[in-house]
């Protein structure tokens, strides 16, 4: 596999390129993570499409309620556990495609210091040790509150999402356990 100049290889920049272009202003900070599930898509989509329970796998939510139904535009309130900077948030859906398997949210409120949040998650089937595997890519742009770096920003909103990334993967071996997916045969 090639790798670029960012350590991705080719099928990585391809999603990355097809799903996770942010428009990015001076006074904000974008990044991606990427994290490999030993579970399959369809298992990993289950949980991350419930716009309606995050709790499932965040473990910084304590609570979420949806106001209306659950399409592009609803609105969540999220209860978030003490020990972070803040106690709510505020999040529109921006994308649900069960196709693509991808899910975009904005932040548009609550009581903390991500201005203009935006995140894009997406999900990509792959084999990991002779099973179907996801490969999960997070991406998102944020402005940097004043008083802080790029740098500080970035490293904040990481943190956060690669500890919502490793309980997602968490939860969904364990559920990939109890299926007992068959291994493929590799011709």
């Amino acid at each position: 596999m090639t790798m670029d100049s960012n350590g991705y290889g080719g099928i990585e920049e391809e999603y990355i390129r097809r799903h996770h272009q942010h428009e990015i202003s001076e006074n904000q900070c974008s990044s991606l993570l990427i994290k490999h599930i030993k579970a399959p898509v369809h298992l990993v989509w289950s949980l991350v499409r419930r716009f309606d329970q995050p709790q499932k796998y965040k473990p910084f939510v304590s609570r979420c309620v949806v106001q209306g139904n659950l399409e592009i535009g609803s609105v969540r309130e999220v209860d978030v556990k003490s020990g972070l900077p803040a106690t709510t948030s505020t999040e529109r859906l921006e994308l649900l495609d069960d196709n693509e398997h991808i899910l975009s949210i904005k932040i548009v409120g609550g009581d903390h210091r991500l201005r203009n949040y935006s995140s894009v998650v997406s999900l990509h089937p792959e084999i990991i040790e002779g099973r179907p595997g996801t490969m999960v890519i997070e991406s998102f742009v944020v402005d940097v509150p004043e008083g802080n770096t790029k740098d500080e920003t970035c490293f904040f909103v990481e943190a956060l999402i690669k500890c919502n990334l490793k309980s997602l993967a968490d939860v969904s071996e364990r559920l990939a356990v109890q299926d007992r997916t068959e291994p493929i045969d590799r011709m």
